[in-house]
């Protein structure tokens, strides 16, 4: 296992014969589903079938940003960071969660012109990001060696501790008196007058008024197999930690080959930035069409692999009955080999461009696999066609700055409150309604 260390979450001792809602996949989207659901009044058992924030919830940079947002995801990040700015007194313990700044690195004058498009859609929201001067970058990120002409520089955006909020917000909801099972896959959702009736688990069934999807890049299996084509690929994301490191940069920062987080022990997380791998599985051809418009646009950031993903998921079966073993129960955390070639540039471009990094020791690497919809948006969203069935997932590499606010979204919708912003940009049905889809110029 190459996977980092996550804080554990003890399973509560037995499986509900009944709640209001179930809450499958316990990472920082379903663990905040569930605690907002029960801090509504609602009973809420939460289904994992493996660890807490075990997969990519655990694995991403640890970033928290409004910067570079699509323009439908902005309300949306607005809402979530100040629910992260309380979300120490909710977890009763530190997340981590720090306004340090983020900054994107830019080597040319067309690089610095090439973000005043998305700047319009940030001025309407006042996020505050702004381009900066290579003076100013040396104020912000002071030692700095590589010569730019700017970047783009949001003072307010944010980090936050990966391995550490998803199992906390969990306990959290266990202390307030919801259930939280791991090593407990849901199976299937049984249906009754045309809705959701239960859910089944490996440990048995519960009745239920209410299922959330939030399995990140299992969603789309899940949801076959109740007969839902959820369009959603997985891309690769290859990251490491060092050890902890004297005068490093308190702020984020991303150039065209390296990207960088401090980390609460001292450590730095560190991946390429500009480069990310694409895992060909056998639903890359099933859902060629749909993502063609997107590998158009990002084609030059992408690495297409093939590899043992692909052999593994050729062999799954994509229909089971609820008393059959799952793919979900064989394998229980999803822990693919990082792309070391990609992690080696990385650190050398890095020790390159910031003196403070020449003599840091590597501690650990890992890959984590992303959710990713043919526009980069998520899902969060009722199913129409099974009423009392919804879907949080899909959020394309953006899912651990947007998780407490998608939970809270995905919260009010399930409880039919008004919701904390517009959910119309994430519903379900823009993928077969016949909407244009499209990739905006988010990054």
């Amino acid at each position: 296992m190459m996977s980092p260390p996550v804080d554990p979450v003890s399973s509560s001792p037995a499986l509900p014969p009944r709640a209001d809602v179930v809450v499958i996949g316990g990472g920082i989207v379903g663990v905040s589903t569930a605690l907002a659901l029960l801090r509504k009044g609602h009973s809420v058992v939460l289904c994992e079938k493996g660890r807490i924030g075990g997969e990519q919830s655990s694995r991403n940079w640890g970033w928290c940003r409004a910067m570079g947002r699509d323009s439908r995801e902005i309300p949306l990040i607005q809402e979530s960071l100040r629910i992260w700015s309380g979300l120490d007194q909710v977890a009763g313990q530190d997340l981590g969660f720090r306004k340090c700044g983020i900054v994107y690195l830019c080597e040319t004058e067309a690089e610095m012109q090439g973000y005043e498009p998305w700047l319009e859609h940030a001025r309407q929201h006042q996020i505050g990001s702004r381009l900066i001067t290579a003076k100013e970058v040396q104020d912000v990120l002071p030692g700095l060696a590589r010569k730019v002409a700017g970047a783009l520089y949001t003072r307010t955006d944010a980090r936050a501790e990966p391995a550490v909020a998803a199992p906390a917000i969990a306990r959290a909801l266990q202390s307030l008196g919801g259930t939280v099972m791991t090593e407990c896959a849901a199976r299937s959702v049984e249906t009754a007058a045309g809705r959701v009736s239960g859910v089944v688990t490996e440990k048995g069934r519960i009745a239920c008024d209410a299922v959330v999807l939030a399995g990140g890049s299992w969603s789309r299996f899940f949801a076959g197999n109740l007969g839902f084509d959820l369009p959603q690929l997985k891309v690769l994301g290859s990251v490491l930690r060092t050890k902890p490191l004297e005068g490093g940069p308190e702020s984020s920062a991303a150039g065209s080959d390296f990207a960088f987080r401090k980390r609460a022990d001292g450590g730095y997380t560190v991946a390429h930035g500009g480069l990310s791998t694409a895992e060909i599985t056998p639903d890359s051809f099933r859902l060629f069409g749909a993502f063609l418009p997107a590998l158009r646009k990002e084609w030059r950031g992408i690495r297409l692999h093939l590899g043992q993903q692909f052999l593994t998921e050729m062999r799954w079966k994509r229909r089971w009955k609820a008393d059959e073993v799952t793919p979900f129960e064989q394998i229980r955390v999803l822990d693919p080999v990082p792309d070391n070639r990609l992690l080696d540039q990385a650190m050398a471009n890095l020790r390159k461009a910031h003196p403070a990094f020449a003599g840091v020791v590597e501690a650990q690497r890992w890959g984590g696999l992303i959710d990713v919809t043919p526009d980069a948006v998520p899902v969060i969203s009722n199913v129409a066609a099974l009423p009392g069935f919804f879907i949080a997932t899909g959020f394309s590499g953006h899912g651990f700055g947007l998780g407490p606010g998608a939970g809270r979204l995905m919260a009010d919708l399930v409880a039919g409150d008004t919701p904390i912003v517009d959910p119309a940009p994430f519903r379900f049905s823009r993928f077969s309604d016949g909407s244009k889809v499209t990739v905006e110029a988010g990054f």
